[in-house]
């Protein structure tokens, strides 16, 4: 069984406490909720638009992210094999983000989940080919943990490709933008979090050139140590968790697990 949000076992800091993830003692349960939970990401992303024809990917594509449910997700192994029965609407296999993503997850066992999509200031900051600069306080959970790739060749089609983006993404957290965490919500919150310093960093700097004017930038140990409470996994979870009780208080949907017979 699940310990659900909840009833989460809770870390005591006086007299405040703290919500950790859910735990789960039988592994069918865990995989279905994080299908459910992977499936209201998707869901997420298309709330915020983050979607662009059949572009982008957290695992896989075949239909609109705003209407995804978990019998539209696929299980596939590191040879691009499906492993599961068909079922659902729309059932095939992205290729580029099988490429980009079996090798994310094979150089990044600590990724549980990665997600990628074509985000508007994204796209338009990763032209400049440079990294964000720590302008603000959200933008120092970034600090010193996101890397360029700058070899951009197409459409992944190609295994080298996806292995290529793999080592340019190393231990960090994103590529321009694809985002790799420890859990959905954490690289959902991330996702989001980027998308914004993009074109917060793009306002400043058009802003600062139109008044010959430089930005003033966080110090590096402040924003080292703002990076501690925002940048790492703990805080990406806790700060991602709202984005998914919104969006069960919007659908009325929760999580309930129903065994097979």
């Amino acid at each position: 069984m699940a310990a659900p949000f909840k009833d989460a076992s809770k870390t005591t800091l006086g007299k405040n406490t703290i919500p950790v993830p859910p735990t789960f003692s039988d592994p069918l349960e865990h995989r279905a909720f994080l299908k459910f939970r992977l499936a209201q990401a998707y869901r997420i992303f298309g709330k915020y638009g983050y979607d662009e024809g059949v572009s982008g990917h957290i695992t896989v594509r075949g239909v609109h992210f705003k209407i995804i449910q978990p019998e539209d997700l696929l299980l596939v192994d590191h040879g691009g094999k499906i492993q599961e029965n068909e079922s659902g609407p729309s059932r095939f296999l992205n290729r580029a983000a099988y490429m980009i993503h079996s090798a994310v997850h094979e150089a990044r066992p600590d990724a549980v989940c990665a997600a990628h999509s074509h985000t508007t200031y994204a796209k338009a900051f990763s032209a400049l080919g440079v990294p964000l600069d720590p302008l603000t306080q959200d933008s120092c959970a970034f600090y010193e943990d996101h890397a360029l790739y700058s070899d951009f060749r197409g459409i992944v089609d190609d295994p080298k490709e996806g292995l290529n983006i793999a080592n340019a993404l190393g231990s960090k957290k994103n590529h321009g933008i694809l985002v790799a965490s420890k859990s959905i919500e954490s690289t959902v919150f991330f996702f989001i979090s980027m998308e914004r310093c993009c074109k917060v960093q793009m306002v400043v700097d058009q802003a600062a050139a139109a008044r010959g004017l430089k930005p003033c930038l966080i110090d590096p140990a402040s924003a080292a140590q703002t990076w501690e409470s925002l940048g790492t996994e703990k805080g990406g979870w806790f700060n991602g968790i709202p984005e998914f009780q919104l969006l069960e208080h919007e659908e009325g949907k929760r999580f309930e697990y129903a065994p097979a017979p």
